[in-house]
């Protein structure tokens, strides 16, 4: 609890004798700006979605691969918060070919799985979201690289985890807040 006080208004006496305020920021997120980037893991490869496969994964990519940039150069959405000591809100999309797909977080036999859904990242939410993610620096001694906290589930991250030859792209749960995890690093 702060100590700071705030002077607010009452403007409206509504049904059920709800009081109504001016001047109040809500608890939602608006867009504030978008930085269009590349992400990489600890290893240096590119993350690539590849929605046919319903996957992102971190891969080698070449020249010429980069060049055409399919499923690879992010948008990098922030928003507005009425909570900065969570961390910058942010939300990811990419154009794979003609199409828009955003990251999102959803449910799947029990376990949290990633997803590229197609379509546009919404300019303002109202509340909780499963597209929002909490930027946070990776260590205090890496200013360029971060982890990304799921905004739903305090301590789950976006990792990867090896599967054959893939490094998939994954939610994993931090066990103790001061682990440092390099599956959890990812670079702009």
């Amino acid at each position: 609890m702060s100590g700071e006080e705030i002077l607010v208004c009452a403007v409206q006496l509504g049904e059920n004798f709800c009081l109504y305020f001016a001047g109040l920021e809500c608890d939602a997120f608006c867009k504030e700006k978008i930085l269009h980037r590349v992400l990489r893991n600890v290893n240096s490869q590119l993350l690539v979605v590849r929605p046919d496969l319903n996957m992102a994964a971190f891969e080698d990519v070449t020249d010429q691969e980069m060049k055409s940039g399919n499923g690879m150069h992010f948008n990098i959405h922030y928003y507005k918060t009425t909570t900065p000591s969570a961390g910058m809100p942010v939300a990811f999309s990419v154009q794979v070919e003609d199409k828009s797909y955003y990251m999102c977080c959803e449910k799947e036999c029990g376990k949290m799985i990633v997803r590229f859904r197609e379509g546009e990242v919404p300019k303002e939410i109202p509340g909780e979201s499963n597209v929002i993610f909490f930027k946070k620096t990776f260590t205090s001694c890496s200013s360029r690289a971060f982890k990304f906290e799921y905004s739903l589930e305090q301590g789950m991250f976006l990792a990867f985890e090896e599967e054959g030859s893939l490094r998939k792209l994954i939610l994993k749960k931090l066990s103790r807040e001061d682990e440092v995890d390099e599956t959890m690093k990812i670079s702009f």
